[in-house]
Formats: C-alpha cells, structure tokens, sequence
C-alpha cells in the first residue's frame, strides 16, 4: 500500500546497512599473493587462502585472467583409485549470509586444471560447504590420467543451498556440473560443452554429462534452470540413481553422444539430451518411495539417442512443454515395472503434456500398458516445418545476454500461424497454453508490472532469499527482480512460467539483506492492464 512504501524503504535502508557492515569483501588475483591481505589492490593467490578469511555474507571477488593447476590439494596416496581435489570449498555460510565466489564485474576467471598430473581421480572444485554461491568462472581441462576409474568431475556438489550461476564448464574429462549429495541446490544459467571422459573404464565418452544430479531420497529440492548442454559424449542431464524429486526446467541439450565438434558417434557414449531417471534394469534394487523428476520448457535436437529419455524409471515423471527436435527418438517412455525380478518388465512411464517431436521417430517404448500421453504433437496433427520460425540453429550456443539468459533465437520457437498456439493441456501454466518449449513464440519482453495485484516480501525458510506473492490474471512466463532502496538489485528469478492466479516466487538474494519488488516483465501476450502494482 502507498502509505507503507516510505517506512519500507528506511526500514530496507536500515537493515542493508547493518548487512554491510558485517560482511567483508575479499579479492583474488592470478598476480596476487597469498601474504597479502586481501585487498583489492593487495589480493589473495587463491580461493584456498580467501577461504579462510571469508565467513558468512562474504564477498570474494576473483580477478580476470588464468588460475593454473599441476597438482591437487591432497594426493593420491600412492593409489591409482584414490580421489583428490584441486579447489576444495569446506567453509559454509548460513541462510540469508552465502559466501560468494563471483567473477569480478567485467572480468573472467578461468580455472584451468589441465597440467594436474595426479594419477588418480579428480575433481577440479570440490563443494563440500552449504550457503555457498559461485559464479561467473570458466572451468575446463578437469583432466584423467589414468584409465582405472570413470569419469573426473569439473564441479562435485555434496553440500545444500548452494548456487552455481553463470559457470562456463568445458573440455573436461567428464561431467560439468555434478550433484553428489544435498538439497536446494541450484544450477542457474550455466553451461556445459565438449566434455569427454576418453580414459573412463567402462569405455571412452560413457560419463562425461553435461550436468548430473544422483542425490539420496532425503535430498530434495535439486533444480536446474536456464542451463546449457552440447557436444557431451554421454548424456546432457542425467539424473540416473536420483531417489529425491529433480526440476530441469527452461534449459537446452544438443548433440549428445558424439566426438565433440563432430558428429562421429562413440560407442559408449549414450547420448540422451534429457535422461530423466532410472535405475538400471534390475527390478529388485528399485527404491520403496519413486520420486516424481519435472522436465518443464527444455529443448533437445540432435542427439544421437533420444532427445527426452525416460530411462527405465519404475514411476512417472512430468514432462510438460519441451520441445524435441532431430535426435534419433524424440520421446522415449521406456519404464520399469517394480516386480522384483533382475531382468524387470518394461512399461510406459512418463506424463506427457503440450511437447512437440518433430523429425526422427516422435516416442518410443510406449509398451505394456496405456502412456499417459495427451495435446502432444503426436496426439494432435503432425508438425511441419512451418510450424517453426526457424529450423536453423544458429544463435542457440552464442554469447548469453547482459543479464545471463539464454541468448534471443529463432529456432524451435513457434510460427505466428502455427497449429500449436493454444493447443495444449492445463498442466498449471493457463488453460490453453501453447505446445512446446516457448509458449507464444515471442521474443520480446513486455512490463506488466501493471497486472500484479498485490505483491509481499516475506521470509523464506531455508533459503537465502525471500517469498514474493503475486497474483496475475493470465497466465505468463515472468521475471521478478528485487531492488534494495537505493535501486541497486540484490535479487532475481528470471524466465519462470506463472499460472493464472495467486502464486509464491521464491527470489534467492544476491548481496543480503532485505529488498522491494520492482518489476515483472513477461514474453506473454496480456491483455490491456487493469490492476495496479504495490508492494504492500
């Protein structure tokens, strides 16, 4: 409410001010020393040594140009099995207080772990600690040096409420992103490409995913979004042996399977873009309790594999709005019926709504029973290439935008005239949402600040952030960002589908404190504004 907005904003002031105070900035340079203070003009030599200074709230600002690796933290220990560490991060936060490793404004950090030498296995950054937030680095050259193990790892996660925003993770021998162990962790607007576990036992490419989430049943809350995954010679995502519920939602997978920059298939690689579940083919190892993974707004094409793959999952997962395109299967909805035999029955598993398949063989595996399948292009008229603005792929791996996203392209994205506009299923996104991954083909950005009804900051438990209550009157796919009073953001949510009606947007904060709603913006069509925003 008006009256409300003044005392907000002092109270904001004040309690941003008692945040700052307490927390302190840290600095790290490749011509840094590990005597100096940490100063921006005396920076640390490295995130070891800038660890043990940063506590809770922190900032450690990390310098453009090269951190090079020869050796591990820790060593092998005279065993070829063994696992170490090149950057170990321990030190934990605490809600609200995450400990930030950020690119510096402007600059990029590349971690290059290549002349490691170790001859065991490795991983280039270890995440061991919780409330931590990493973004903005380059890591590559995560290397095996030795063909007794499978895959090395560029970022393994076993700690909670971590954030891993803006990471560049390539030409590594094995995955990207690697979620071991822990809740709430989130994989936001990063990207993962040319990974090839070419030493792996079990034969070369068979582990270099992109993005991996493998976490116990009581480690929930797992999500990535906005993500990147290309030319990994196994799967884009894989969420094999996850037993707690995953979201992928508004991310990209592509030529999966292959020799990276070609497209030579190796044998081993399995390439998949999404690989949404399972357990392997026995039936007597299921879990008691099978979690429900969310594939929501992706993209796959040209994977050598399946585009989306159900993967012997004994129950059902959402896939609502993707888009598949040119992979030798589009859909495959091969499951596992729990019977407690070690060779199992494979059934249809998977709840299908508002995808589009276009090229190759649309599903797959749809066997033994009825799939759970409808207002997917297959269930409706077959989909042409006019459908599409565009078939040509260009722009989809360019240079994201200023604020991270996703770069604007044409491809997959809808035709004006196409049979899909208005075509799909309720599934909590509108009552007759468009098919596929980018609902309305629209590519610009309109306010609609306009249509919020009434907007509430309030605290969220465990998360850094806070709970913003909206309430539109159409369906949109939205961006919430937070301003401190000053007007500088400490908070956003980007390219999030809403339903129509109340919702709650969890808004994880970015430097502390408290913030003010400022804007939603939307890619919707919307009708003429009738409400106005406050932010009572």
């Amino acid at each position: 409410m008006k009256h409300r907005e003044n005392t907000k904003s002092a109270l904001a002031a004040l309690l941003l001010g008692s945040v700052a105070a307490q927390a302190a900035t840290w600095y790290v340079s490749p011509s840094g020393s590990d005597s100096n203070a940490g100063a921006k003009d005396k920076p640390f030599a490295s995130l070891a040594k800038a660890q043990m200074s940063a506590t809770a709230g922190d900032t450690v600002w990390i310098r453009g140009g090269t951190y090079s690796f020869t050796a591990a933290s820790n060593t092998c220990g005279g065993s070829q099995t063994a696992v170490v560490d090149a950057v170990s991060l321990t030190k934990s936060g605490t809600k609200g207080k995450s400990i930030r490793y950020w690119a510096y404004p402007g600059e990029t950090p590349v971690f290059d772990f290549h002349g490691m030498k170790d001859d065991c296995r490795v991983k280039g950054f270890t995440v061991s600690g919780s409330w931590i937030h990493m973004k903005g680095l380059e890591i590559k050259g995560v290397p095996q040096n030795n063909n007794k193990n499978h895959e090395s790892w560029a970022v393994w996660v076993s700690g909670s409420f971590n954030t891993f925003e803006l990471l560049n993770m390539h030409h590594n021998m094995g995955p990207g992103l690697f979620i071991q162990k822990g809740s709430g962790n989130l994989g936001l607007n990063c990207d993962s490409h040319h990974n090839w576990d070419s030493l792996t036992s079990n034969g070369s490419g068979q582990s270099a995913d992109g993005f991996g989430v493998h976490v116990s049943a009581a480690d929930t809350g797992n999500i990535l979004r906005g993500c990147r995954a290309w030319m990994n010679t196994d799967d884009g995502y894989d969420l094999i042996n996850a037993f707690a519920p995953v979201t992928i939602e508004h991310c990209i997978a592509a030529y999966s399977g292959y020799e990276p920059g070609t497209t030579k298939s190796l044998a081993a690689g399995n390439g998949n873009g999404f690989k949404m579940g399972g357990y392997g083919a026995d039936a007597t190892v299921l879990p008691a309790k099978v979690p429900k993974h969310r594939s929501l707004f992706n993209l796959a094409f040209n994977c050598k594999a399946n585009g989306f793959y159900a993967n012997h999952h004994p129950g059902d997962i959402d896939f609502f709005n993707n888009t598949a395109i040119n992979s030798h299967v589009q859909y495959d909805m091969l499951g596992l019926k729990a019977d407690g035999t070690t060779t199992g029955t494979a059934i249809t598993v998977g709840v299908f709504r508002n995808n589009i398949a276009y090229g190759g063989t649309a599903i797959a595996d749809n066997k033994n029973n009825a799939s759970d399948d409808s207002q997917n292009s297959w269930n409706l008229a077959a989909p042409a290439a006019s459908d599409f603005q565009s078939l040509d792929t260009a722009g989809v791996f360019g240079p994201r935008d200023a604020e991270g996203d996703i770069p604007s392209f044409k491809f997959a994205h809808l035709a004006t005239a196409s049979k899909y506009h208005a075509a799909g299923a309720d599934v909590g996104f509108g009552s007759k949402p468009d098919l596929g991954a980018f609902p309305d083909g629209s590519t610009s950005v309109i306010s609609v600040a306009a249509f919020v009804s009434s907007a509430v900051l309030r605290p969220v438990a465990k998360m850094d952030g806070w709970i913003v209550d909206v309430d539109l009157p159409v369906a949109a796919k939205v961006r919430v960002e937070l301003l401190d009073p000053q007007g500088r953001k400490v908070g956003d949510v980007r390219n999030l589908f809403l339903p129509a009606g109340a919702s709650e947007v969890p808004v994880s904060m970015s430097c502390g404190g408290l913030g003010i709603l400022r804007a939603f913006k939307s890619m919707a069509r919307l009708p003429t504004p009738g409400k106005s925003c406050s932010t009572s």
